[in-house]
C-alpha cells in the first residue's frame, strides 16, 4: 500500500513540473500603440481551463479594469488549429483545450497610458507594466517560466529586473528571461527602447538606472547622490536583499510619482525637476526604495500572496505607505540633504497639515487605508472634507512612535529596531505578513507602553494626538498655536475668464449659504467678479461685512448674499530645546 500511494505520489509530481509556461511579447507596429502577446502552455492536459488578466496593479489600490484594453483572445493547438475561447467574466476567459497537451494563446493589448502602474507604446518606446499586459492560468501561477521579448526593430534596449534566460541569440531577434512564478513575472516592470543607462553598486550590489526621456539631469551627480540614498536607506536595515537592483525613469512633462517592485522601481517625474527641485526627486528616489524591505518584504498579511481579480483589503496602508513616507524625509536628512533644523520643520508641516485638514477629523487613519480602492483614488469635490491621506498622518505616527522608542530606550533604538523585528519575525522567519494586532503589540515592545488606547484615539479614531507630551521627550517643544480667525470656506479658479468655485469647506459660510462647487461667479456688488477682486471683498468683510454675488448655475442668474464665519484650524509649532537633559535624544532622533 505505501509503494502504490508513492507511485501515485510521484507521477502526480511529475505532471506538475512537467508542465510549461512561456510567455512573448511583440510590438510589431508600435504607432498603433497595440502589444501581441502569446501564452504557451504545455502539458496541462485539461478539458478546459480558465485564464485571467488582474484588475489592479499592487502598490497601487485602485481596481483598473484592466481588461478594457484586451482585444479578441483566440487559442490554437500544436498544428495551429484554432481552440474555442469563450469569455467568462469581465476579465476571464474559458479555454476548451480538449486535453491538448499544447495551447497557444494570442491576444492583443492597447497600450497607451503612460504612467508607473500602466503600459505604453508609440514610436519613441514601450512600456510594460505586467499586470495590465500578462494573463494567468490560476492552477500554474507557480510555476516557473520563459518570457520572450521581441522589440521592435527601432528599438535596440530592453531594461527589466528580470533575470536573463541565456537560450536566445542575437540572429533571433529576441531576448530571453526567466520567472520563479507569476507574481516574478507582473512584479518586474519592463522599459524597451533606446533608455539611456547607467549603473553605480552599493557593496556589490549593482544598480542600473533607465533613463526614458530627455531632462536636465547630470548623470555624474546622480551616480554620487542616488548612492547616498540607497546607502541610507540599507543602513536602516543593516542589509540590502538585492543582488541587483533596476531603477526605470521616465522623464515626461507631467511627473507622476513612483510605484515599488520587489528588485527595481519605476519614477514617474518632470524633465526639468533636476534644477529646482532636484531634493524632491531623491525624495521619491528614496521612498520607492526604501519599500523594498517595508511593503514588498515587511507587509500586512493581507498584501501576499495577491488575489490579483479584486480588492485586498488592509487597515494598515498608513504603516506601508506612511511609514515610508517618514523614512523617505529622515534618509534625506540621514544622507546630509536636510538639515536637522529643515528636517523638523517637515514635521512641523505634516502636523499642521494632517490637524488643520477638515477630512482628519472624519475620517480615521485605519479606515483611509482600507476604504483606498473607493476613496484614495477616486477623489471629487468633497473629499478634502471627508478623507484623510494615509500617506501623510501615517509619517506623522512614525515620527511619533520613533520619539516613543527614543524616549523609552534612552536613545539607545528607534523606529529602525521595530523595521528590522517586523522584517527578520515575518518576512525571513515566518515568511508572511503580519496582523494588526501583532503589529500592535510589536510597537508595544518598543514603546514600552500599552498602546490600546492610544489605536482607539488617533488611529482608528480622530482625536488630536497630544504632540507635547510627546516629543518634549525627545528635546522638542510643541505649541499650539491655532487661531480662531473669520472665514469664508471657498477657494476659486479661472476657467476659459470664468471665474468658478473650486472647493467648499464642510461647515463653512459658503456651504451655509447656498454656493456649490462649479458655480460660476459672475459678478459682486455690482461689479464684473475677478478672482482678486472677490478675494478682496471676502477678506474685508472680516465680522460684519456682507457682500451680494451674482451666481450662474446651469445658465441661470440668481444672487446670493454672502458673510464670513469663525474658523478654527489647529496649528502647531515644533521648537527644539537645547536646555533639557532631553538634546541628547534629539541628536539621536535628526541624527
Amino acid at each position: 500500500m505505501r509503494h502504490f500511494i508513492l507511485i501515485i505520489f510521484l507521477q502526480s509530481t511529475w505532471s506538475v513540473f512537467s508542465q510549461k509556461v512561456s510567455y512573448h511579447l511583440r510590438m510589431e507596429q508600435p504607432q498603433n500603440h497595440y502589444y501581441q502577446v502569446e501564452i504557451d502552455v504545455e502539458d496541462f492536459k485539461k478539458s478546459s481551463f480558465d485564464i485571467k488578466l488582474p484588475v489592479w496593479a499592487p502598490g497601487s489600490y485602485l481596481v483598473r479594469e484592466f481588461s478594457k484594453n484586451i482585444n479578441m483572445v483566440k487559442a490554437y493547438d500544436s498544428k495551429g488549429k484554432e481552440i474555442r475561447v469563450e469569455k467568462k467574466k469581465k476579465n476571464e476567459w474559458t479555454v476548451h483545450s480538449s486535453n491538448a497537451s499544447f495551447v497557444k494563446i494570442k491576444y492583443e493589448v492597447y497600450a497607451f497610458e503612460l504612467s508607473v502602474r500602466t503600459s505604453f507604446l508609440d514610436l519613441t518606446h514601450g512600456f510594460v507594466s505586467g499586470t495590465g499586459i500578462f494573463m494567468y492560468v490560476e492552477e500554474l501561477m507557480n510555476q516557473e517560466g520563459i518570457l520572450n521579448v521581441y522589440p521592435h526593430s527601432s528599438f535596440k534596449k530592453v531594461s527589466t529586473a528580470l533575470e536573463t534566460a541565456n537560450i536566445s541569440k542575437a540572429s533571433d531577434g529576441f531576448k530571453s528571461y526567466k520567472f520563479q512564478h507569476y507574481d516574478q513575472l507582473v512584479d518586474c516592470p519592463i522599459e524597451i527602447g533606446n533608455q539611456e543607462e547607467f549603473s553605480f553598486d552599493l557593496a556589490g550590489i549593482k544598480h542600473t538606472v533607465a533613463m526614458y526621456g530627455e531632462g536636465n539631469y547630470s548623470v555624474q551627480k546622480l551616480k554620487v547622490d542616488m548612492l547616498k540614498v540607497v546607502q541610507k536607506c540599507t543602513d536602516v536595515f543593516g542589509f540590502n536583499p538585492n543582488k541587483e537592483y533596476l531603477f526605470i525613469i521616465h522623464n515626461v512633462s507631467d511627473g507622476q510619482g513612483g510605484l515599488e517592485h520587489e528588485n527595481s522601481t519605476v519614477l514617474s517625474v518632470n524633465r526639468w525637476q533636476y534644477g529646482n527641485d532636484y531634493y524632491g526627486f531623491l525624495n521619491l528616489v528614496a521612498h520607492e526604495y526604501f519599500h523594498l524591505w517595508n511593503v514588498k518584504r515587511i507587509r500586512p498579511i493581507e498584501l501576499g500572496p495577491f488575489n490579483y481579480g479584486e480588492e485586498n483589503y488592509t487597515s494598515l496602508l498608513w504603516v506601508m505607505e506612511g511609514f515610508t513616507s517618514y523614512y523617505d524625509e529622515l534618509i534625506m536628512r540621514r544622507a546630509g540633504f536636510y538639515s536637522k533644523e529643515t528636517m523638523l520643520s517637515k514635521i512641523q508641516g505634516l502636523a499642521n497639515y494632517v490637524e488643520g485638514s477638515v477630512g482628519a477629523r472624519i475620517q480615521p487613519v485605519a479606515h483611509a487605508s482600507f476604504d483606498a480602492w473607493i476613496k484614495a483614488y477616486r477623489p471629487n469635490e468633497n473629499s478634502t472634507n471627508t478623507t484623510m491621506t494615509y500617506y501623510s498622518r501615517g509619517a506623522l505616527l512614525a515620527a511619533v512612535f520613533d520619539a516613543m522608542i527614543i524616549e523609552y530606550s534612552q536613545g539607545k533604538q528607534c523606529l529602525d529596531h521595530v523595521m528590522q523585528y517586523l522584517y527578520l519575525a515575518y518576512f525571513v522567519q515566518e515568511k508572511r505578513g503580519f496582523t494588526e494586532n501583532e503589529f500592535i503589540l510589536t510597537l508595544e515592545q518598543f514603546t514600552g507602553r500599552n498602546l490600546t488606547s492610544f489605536f482607539e484615539k488617533y488611529i482608528h479614531g480622530t482625536e488630536i494626538i497630544p504632540y507635547a507630551n510627546i516629543f518634549d521627550k525627545v528635546g522638542v517643544s510643541v505649541k499650539n498655536t491655532t487661531t480662531e480667525t473669520y472665514s469664508f470656506g471657498a477657494s476659486f479658479s479661472t476657467n476659459g475668464g470664468s471665474l468658478i468655485v473650486k472647493s467648499i469647506r464642510a461647515n463653512s459660510a459658503a456651504e451655509s449659504c447656498g454656493l456649490s462647487v462649479g458655480d460660476e461667479i459672475v459678478g459682486c456688488n455690482g461689479f464684473r467678479a475677478n478672482q482678486y477682486f472677490l478675494e478682496d471683498i471676502i477678506s474685508e468683510m472680516g465680522a460684519t461685512g456682507k457682500a451680494e454675488l451674482l451666481v450662474s448655475r446651469d445658465q441661470r442668474l440668481f444672487s446670493i448674499l454672502i458673510n464670513n464665519s469663525l474658523y478654527v484650524q489647529p496649528q502647531f509649532q515644533f521648537i527644539p530645546n537645547s536646555n533639557t537633559s532631553n538634546a541628547a535624544l534629539y541628536n539621536y532622533w535628526l541624527r
